[in-house]
């Protein structure tokens, strides 16, 4: 009896998901933690769609990123993980995506070296460099879309995202 339960348990663990993901930097052999936070679903972007409708996405925050114990320079990327989904719902989108600062005063700035960077379908991520000893915020600022309907399964897709670190 006990068997059968401890994979289930095992595996439920596994898949779980977890808000919160480590990335280490290994400069000079040391394993130097990047802290990246999924943020909440009160603040993400939303998105009202319909079928055959162009649409757009209001602003939200994706993740956080405290790269405050390290002093190099970072390569982040940020994937769109479902655009096989999208494809099927979509004709195209667009994410115009923001990278801020936390200030000194707890105020975020616009990191204006980033420039401006765009998401999309057809590419799926984009790459950005973030300097150490600080801690930001990626956003949505805007984006727009085409919608065609719902999917094979009846579903609209609606975009999931992956930030790594290089």
């Amino acid at each position: 009896m006990k068997k059968k339960l401890l994979f289930p348990l095992i595996a439920a663990l596994l898949l779980a998901p977890w808000p919160i993901v480590y990335a280490y930097d290994s400069a000079n052999g040391a394993d130097v933690p990047i802290a990246i936070i999924a943020s909440d679903a009160a603040v993400m972007p939303q998105m009202q769609v319909f079928g055959h409708a162009i649409g757009g996405i209001s602003p939200g925050e994706l993740y956080r990123v405290d790269t405050s114990t390290i002093g190099v320079d970072t390569l982040f990327t940020l994937y769109l993980t479902n655009t096989n989904e999208l494809a099927e719902c979509y004709r195209y989108m667009t994410l115009n995506i923001g990278v801020y600062v936390r200030a000194d005063t707890n105020q975020w700035q616009k990191v204006t070296a980033s420039g401006d960077i765009f998401l999309t379908m057809q590419g799926g991520t984009v790459s950005f460099t973030l300097p150490g000893n600080a801690v930001y915020k990626i956003t949505i600022e805007k984006g727009c879309f085409y919608c065609y309907g719902a999917n094979s399964a009846g579903n609209i897709a609606v975009p999931a995202f992956n930030l790594t670190v290089s």
